[in-house]
């Protein structure tokens, strides 16, 4: 996977760094991390799908400055890392790279997330024996994803359209019914209103 370097206002590398990680959760981009080095000024990193998805995750973005020419590897910035890396968009089915701990290096695939744990369940792809591993996300980056069944994934957590549709006929039915229990109050008082207008000449009946 790709990954660039983006420019930055130096000493402005956090700001910048939040301001992108809004920007692609917002927007649904492609950008699979974004990445801060660990005593490097003026620069953060984005690991995406295409040049025009890390450019847009910066567009109007204070202190961004512009990536550079050429996209860098993973190799030349590992040293450097510091342990910031925060996934912004990884989906289960990704293929990923472990990038740290005891299977550095192997890839896996996401079988399972924990947001609430920042974590996710992988099973390595070269084990004889697929056997579930829970890892941080920041421990492991995006290298494949299956895009169909990424936006099956995506469907399936979105409201459904009928949802929304039965959702408000409930409601019309709900205001219905208050409509009509308030006019049947109405019809009761003038019912009421009009017994008690009444007189004994009324009740008068000529045998």
């Amino acid at each position: 996977m790709p990954i660039y370097a983006l420019r930055t206002t130096s000493n402005r590398e956090d700001q910048v760094f939040d301001f992108v990680k809004v920007n692609v959760d917002r927007k649904g981009l492609r950008v699979y991390s974004v990445i801060k080095a660990h005593g490097l000024r003026g620069y953060i990193f984005l690991e995406a799908e295409s040049r025009e998805d890390a450019e847009e995750s910066y567009q109007k973005v204070p202190y961004a400055r512009g990536l550079l020419p050429a996209p860098i590897d993973y190799k030349e910035i590992e040293h450097m890392l510091e342990q910031v890396k925060v996934q912004v968009n990884i989906l289960q089915g990704d293929i990923v790279e472990i990038i740290s701990g005891p299977f550095k290096r192997e890839e896996a695939k996401v079988t399972r997330i924990d947001h609430a744990k920042d974590e996710v369940v992988v099973e390595l792809l070269e084990a004889a024996v697929p056997i579930p591993i829970t890892v941080k996300m920041d421990s492991v980056k995006v290298i494949r994803r299956d895009e169909a069944a990424a936006e099956e994934i995506m469907n399936r957590e979105s409201v459904p359209e009928e949802n929304v549709e039965v959702k408000e006929s409930v409601e019309e039915v709900m205001k219905e019914g208050e409509e009509t229990t308030k006019k049947k109050k109405k019809d009761k008082r003038v019912v009421e209103e009009v017994d008690m207008t009444m007189d004994d000449d009324d009740f008068n009946i000529n045998l």
